[in-house]
C-alpha cells in the first residue's frame, strides 16, 4: 500500500484544460443572445436592465483599454530611467577617471 503526503507539492486544480480566463466581447454577446432566446416571452427582460448589462460591458471594456495603455507607458518609462541611469553612470565613470597631465613645450 502507498501513502501520499496530503501537503503534496502538485499545483492547484486551474479548471479544464483550455480554459479562458476572462471572458470578451464575444462572450458577453453570445450570452446576451442566449439569454434573449431563453426568456420568457410573458415576461420579457426589462430594457433598462438589458441597457445597464451593457453600458456595464462598455465600461469594462473601456476599463482594459486604459489598463493597456498604461501598461505600456510604464514599460516605456521602464526603458526611459534605465537609459538615464545608464548615462549617469557613464558620466560619472568618464569624471572620475584620471585624465593624463598635458604639457606644454617650455619657451627659453
Amino acid at each position: 500500500m502507498t501513502v501520499t503526503s496530503v501537503t503534496s507539492q502538485s499545483p492547484a486544480w486551474s479548471g479544464p484544460a483550455g480554459a479562458k480566463t476572462a471572458l470578451g466581447q464575444a462572450d458577453f454577446i453570445r450570452l446576451m443572445t442566449e439569454q434573449m432566446k431563453m426568456q420568457d416571452p410573458m415576461d420579457p427582460v426589462d430594457n433598462k436592465e438589458m441597457i445597464a448589462q451593457m453600458a456595464q460591458f462598455s465600461s469594462l471594456a473601456g476599463i482594459d483599454t486604459i489598463n493597456s495603455t498604461l501598461k505600456a507607458i510604464a514599460a516605456q518609462l521602464d526603458q526611459v530611467i534605465a537609459a538615464g541611469t545608464a548615462a549617469q553612470a557613464d558620466a560619472a565613470a568618464t569624471a572620475a577617471a584620471p585624465t593624463a597631465p598635458t604639457t606644454t613645450p617650455a619657451t627659453a
